[in-house]
């Protein structure tokens, strides 16, 4: 997966959620309705902050990725079903991990999976079809995934 920029351009606007837990940020991709939101409400309940849902600006500061939101939407999440909920965000965070929700994952031991944004390479899961799921995100982010 690739979402590489030419030129000098280090930043773009990406259809995605992110939600932060100590400044570690997850970036969650997907195509409208695959959960995106969802997810991130999800790991909110668990102690992540929102930085951004359904379209979150990145930037490469120093080697790394930083995720912020639009002004128009900042603190502001979607509950399908429910309507626009408030919630606190964190201004900006470093993007430690992306999940790809269009590619649910196989293996019951993955291999390591990379994702290339704005020309670093970031940790990749793929979506588990599981209730764990958002739980094991949260750790990632606290403690990384073994070699």
């Amino acid at each position: 997966m690739n979402h590489e920029t030419s030129g000098k351009a280090a930043a773009c606007i990406l259809h995605a959620s992110c939600v932060s837990y100590q400044t570690a940020a997850v970036l969650i991709v997907g195509t409208s309705g695959a959960g995106k939101s969802a997810l991130a409400l999800q790991l909110m309940a668990l102690g992540a902050e929102l930085v951004s849902d359904d379209k979150t600006c990145v930037r490469c500061r120093d080697g790394e990725v930083i995720a912020t939101a639009p002004p128009t939407i900042k603190g502001l999440i979607e509950a399908r079903g429910i309507g626009i909920l408030m919630a606190d965000t964190c201004a900006a965070a470093v993007v430690r991990l992306v999940v790809d929700l269009e590619h649910d994952e196989q293996d019951r031991l993955p291999p390591h999976r990379n994702y290339n944004l704005l020309g670093q390479t970031l940790p990749l899961l793929h979506n588990v079809k599981a209730a764990y799921f958002a739980a094991a995100i949260l750790q990632y982010l606290k403690g990384g995934r073994s070699a």
